[in-house]
């Protein structure tokens, strides 16, 4: 019987599609047309997965193709099954090596922000808790500038947020208004910083001056006062208005702790450690130390810079100590333990920023100017002094050494080393 349908050319010999025993290929041969009849209409015909949607003909058409054969995709890869990537083949994509140069650039990226967003942050916050309450606009007759940067460091005995047994503590007594403990100048240039201390008893002239609170000017009548004095009379502005017109130095900005900031910051960064060349001991600061080097709590450092009694020099002495300890102090603290240390960081920069007064022109680069011009004082960069003294008034005060002075302030104000001697 015969597998050709009705009405079709050729016999069953001639199969074409199905290869030939000839050993020459076969020629191009017109298929034959087979008639049929319409099919009834029906579902898509499901696919096998060897075959492609090339595949035109119906599942019962065997194209004499095996899935070998590259027409119809089929082609085995790497062992697999079917010709195409995903899919069903069972194929796997190998994964790309990791691109380590690009990820190091996209982590140091992301440090670099987060630590400039952090930094942004910490000086906004920072910046807002300074108390810019001075107001140099309203000093008159003022020097010329000259170079470099001068501060007027001033320690107070204010009691501003003391409780009754702080001031019990901290041997501060409980009186009314605030007063000038310590003044220093600290001059920050090129040569170095200098600083130099001027003792509270220092015999100077109250000049004419306009009334911080009141804007009425007052006229100079030669008066002799002692350098506390111009504070307790009318505050910062006409301390500094004293300390210009005494000296002929230019006084750039103004910086004021109390008792109780003070105290904070020490206790801030864990004390300070200092080298006491001899015993002392004062009741009416509080002071009672041994010689030998030792690390200073808030209360004893209050004590030890507030200490004149117990020494021969008096006023002289002290301000030799507060220059020592406040070097100590700057130095301890802008360490690599306290800076990278947010624990300690910002504990003391808030203790200090909290109670720290400062003229209204004074920015947080000022600050850290000064900060570390104070610390290049201890680590030998500059030079610490006390004003050039001459003797003493008949009332008891201490006179400047005018010739001496005026040198200084020439070597201040035109940034030169400075060779003058203090007292």
């Amino acid at each position: 019987m015969s597998d050709w349908p009705e009405g079709r050319n050729g016999g069953p010999g001639e199969r074409y599609g199905r290869g030939s025993a000839s050993p020459r290929p076969e020629s191009a041969r017109a298929m034959p047309h087979v008639r049929r009849r319409p099919a009834p209409p029906q579902s898509p015909p499901h696919i096998p997965p060897q075959q492609g949607p090339g595949y035109e003909d119906g599942p019962g058409y065997d194209s004499g193709y095996n899935t070998g054969q590259v027409y119809g995709g089929g082609g085995q890869r790497g062992g697999g099954h079917g010709g195409g990537r995903g899919g069903d083949s069972g194929y796997v994509q190998p994964r790309p090596a990791p691109n380590w140069g690009r990820r190091l650039k996209v982590g140091v990226l992301s440090l670099v922000v987060v630590v400039l967003a952090v930094s942004v942050g910490t000086y906004f916050w920072a910046d807002g808790k300074l108390k810019r309450e001075v107001d140099l606009s309203k000093v008159i007759d003022r020097p010329s500038e000259g170079d470099g940067t001068n501060y007027l460091v001033v320690g107070s005995d204010s009691r501003e947020g003391m409780t009754a047994e702080d001031k019990k503590k901290l041997h501060t007594g409980s009186a009314e208004g605030k007063r000038t403990d310590s003044m220093m100048i600290l001059h920050d240039g090129s040569n170095g910083p200098t600083l130099i201390s001027l003792p509270r008893d220092s015999n100077v002239e109250i000049p004419s001056f306009v009334g911080s609170e009141s804007g009425k000017k007052f006229a100079g009548t030669g008066r002799q006062v002692k350098l506390n004095a111009a504070y307790a009379e009318d505050g910062p502005e006409l301390l500094v208005r004293t300390v210009e017109f005494n000296t002929g130095l230019r006084i750039d900005h103004y910086v004021e702790i109390g008792f109780g900031g003070f105290a904070k910051i020490v206790d801030a960064i864990g004390g300070v450690e200092m080298d006491i060349p001899k015993a002392f001991k004062d009741k009416n600061s509080g002071a009672d130390f041994q010689a030998g080097k030792q690390t200073l709590n808030g209360e004893q450092s209050l004590a030890f810079v507030r200490t004149r009694y117990a020494f021969a020099g008096s006023d002289l002495d002290r301000t030799k100590n507060q220059q020592k300890f406040l070097a100590a102090l700057a130095s301890q603290t802008a360490t690599p333990s306290t800076i990278l240390n947010p624990f300690k960081l910002y504990p003391t920069m808030g203790a200090g920023l909290d109670t720290l007064i400062v003229d209204k022109d004074m920015s947080l680069w000022s600050l850290g100017n000064m900060f570390f011009a104070m610390k290049g004082v201890t680590g030998g960069e500059g030079t610490s002094m006390n004003i050039p003294l001459s003797g003493q008034s008949v009332n008891g005060n201490l006179v400047w050494d005018k010739a001496k002075v005026k040198q200084l302030v020439e070597q201040l104000k035109n940034d030169e080393k400075v060779t003058v001697k203090g007292s």
